[in-house]
């Protein structure tokens, strides 16, 4: 992250509601990450409750963790550094709170796909001051299930919603974006790369048919000014009581 232009990433966030930033993270980051994932997967997961992750349809190739920032104080340390919340603090408009650290697996032939959906559909927060930093650990092409976003999507309101049907993903929008896929953009990272997207950026993905994983490590932040909506909160709830998350 040495030598980021903040005010060039703080008007590309505010214009299009996603950004990218190239080598987040340094080579020798993603080699920790992914060591660190994979231990924890093999050593950890088995003793943690059963909402830290979401497994694949095949029911053993885990497609979500969650609560990392509860179960794993060295990739919580990770999303912490000084240099994550100094950038992070512009994009929130005040003091970040870290909400989440997880993981995207998307694996080799059995990744899922995500529906089109606006995060601020689970996060439920006023204002919506709140972002997810999606930092690839994997390359991410156009073939293993890269993330579209809507630009400009984020400057409308959380659009109607319907639970998915999908494990880890429970409520997406009612309808599809209607713009072109073409016209979207397409998160192309190398490992290191960093998408940044607003909370009520229109995203999806579509599952991983390749023999290549694509493996995303996310951290998620929000303002401390931000509060719970009920309304939307209530809409979520029924959605995750009729597709559990785990």
């Amino acid at each position: 992250m040495n030598n980021l232009n903040t005010q060039q990433i703080l008007q590309d966030y505010d214009r299009d509601g996603v950004v990218v930033i190239r080598q987040f993270l340094t080579a020798d980051e993603v080699a920790a990450v992914r060591a660190e994932l994979e231990r924890y997967i093999r050593e950890d997961l088995a003793g943690r409750p059963a909402d830290a992750a979401t497994m694949e349809a095949d029911g053993k190739t885990v497609r979500n963790l969650w609560r990392l920032e509860l179960h794993n104080p060295k990739l919580r340390a990770l999303a912490e550094g000084d240099d994550i919340r100094t950038l992070i603090a512009s994009l929130v408009h005040g003091e970040p709170v870290l909400a989440a650290v997880e993981t995207f697996n998307k694996p080799a032939r059995v990744g899922s796909g995500v529906p089109y959906h606006q995060d601020n559909a689970y996060f439920c927060r006023t204002p919506p001051d709140m972002l997810t930093v999606w930092i690839a650990i994997d390359p991410v092409t156009p073939e293993n299930g890269p993330v579209f976003s809507v630009k400009g999507s984020h400057r409308g309101g959380v659009l109607p919603t319907k639970p998915s049907g999908v494990r880890g993903n429970s409520i997406g929008m009612a309808e599809p974006s209607t713009v072109p896929l073409k016209e979207q953009f397409c998160g192309l990272l190398a490992p290191g790369d960093a998408t940044i997207h607003h909370c009520k950026t229109i995203h999806h993905s579509a599952p991983n048919t390749t023999d290549r994983s694509r493996l995303g490590l996310l951290f998620v932040f929000r303002g401390s000014h931000t509060q719970t909506d009920p309304a939307l909160k209530a809409v979520y709830a029924a959605a995750a009581t009729a597709t559990p998350p785990a």
